[in-house]
């Protein structure tokens, strides 16, 4: 998700993808029938297991300006047989709890990690839920830095999102840094975490659990959602050329549907960013300054993309200060 200020926009509006809305709703319920007290709820916090012991709470596809926005984020479980690590919390407290509470009716295994993938607010203010659980809250060697800079806007933003007053000693952040890759042993069950390079942020992880060939994702991979640009355009087109080549049984991204197919669910996101750097590109040999960018790069990709308004304004002047000066 975008960092910029949530309240940038009023009502975003959801183009029309039909097609790959009712993917993800397919998805849903299939995971779902196969466990029959989750069918049907809608209005409570989903949990589907979409492989043996990986567990998967898919967030809704909304605004961060509308009610419910804390719940956007695809957050979830991996048990061992010593240990749960938690993959993100979710967008506040509640979530948080929600998720904790998911756990403790799956499994009486104590939970040993909380592993975030970025810093995003989505991904990560349900973090204090955990606190009780005293587990090593672990991320990118640039994520506790991310961290830091962000609880102010955390806190003035999404105030509603904490448990009673917002407070900075709920914003937690890692103990534990991933220069580049490392291997947690949750019992019998083997986890590899590797650190990106400035991509979607500059503190994005992925988790990859070795028994079932799952790969999190976190925000490196947007479904459905218009992919959010807070880091390098040009190094998040690197990391999915290598994601294509990447051998996974299922892919679980940031937002959307997970797929048990990486390379062509890349697709759509390296084209529409491909074409902003082309188009930014084009704007600046034509001398052109951002704003009149903003209103020219990439429009043809938004019949294609949830919540376009407000999103690609933003991507195409990340994009632009990206390019400007190379």
């Amino acid at each position: 998700m975008q960092t910029t200020p949530r309240r940038m926009a009023a009502a975003e509006r959801l183009p029309s993808i039909q097609g790959t809305r009712l993917s993800a709703l397919l998805w849903v319920l299939t995971l779902a029938g196969a466990h029959p007290s989750l069918a049907g709820a809608t209005d409570t916090f989903n949990l589907v297991q979409s492989a043996p012991g990986v567990y998967v709470h898919v967030g809704r596809q909304l605004a961060l300006t509308v009610p419910g926005h804390d719940d956007v984020a695809n957050i979830g479980f991996i048990v061992g047989q010593q240990c749960v690590a938690v993959i993100d919390t979710g967008g506040s407290v509640a979530v948080g709890r929600a998720l904790r509470a998911a756990i403790g009716r799956t499994t009486q295994v104590p939970v040993c990690y909380v592993i975030n993938t970025h810093v995003h607010v989505d991904h990560v203010l349900g973090n204090f839920a955990f606190a009780s659980d005293r587990p090593s809250f672990v991320g990118h060697a640039e994520l506790a830095d991310a961290m830091a800079r962000s609880a102010n806007f955390f806190m003035t933003e999404y105030p509603e999102d904490f448990s009673g007053p917002p407070i900075a000693s709920q914003v937690i952040g890692p103990d534990r840094l991933v220069e580049h890759e490392i291997t947690l042993d949750l019992g019998e069950r083997r986890i590899g975490l590797r650190a990106w390079p400035k991509a979607h942020t500059d503190c994005d992880l992925t988790v990859y659990d070795e028994s079932t060939g799952t790969l999190w994702t976190g925000d490196l991979l947007f479904r459905e959602r218009l992919p959010s640009v807070d880091g390098s355009v040009k190094g998040w087109l690197a990391v999915l050329a290598e994601f294509e080549h990447l051998h996974v049984k299922l892919a679980i991204p940031g937002h959307g549907a997970p797929t048990d197919n990486l390379a062509a669910a890349v697709k759509p996101e390296r084209r529409y960013l491909q074409l902003l750097i082309g188009g930014v590109r084009e704007e600046l040999i034509a001398g052109k300054p951002m704003q009149e960018a903003i209103g020219e790069v990439g429009i043809a990709e938004k019949s294609h993309w949830l919540l376009w308004d407000g999103v690609h304004q933003h991507n195409v002047a990340r994009v632009y200060q990206e390019l400007e000066w190379e």
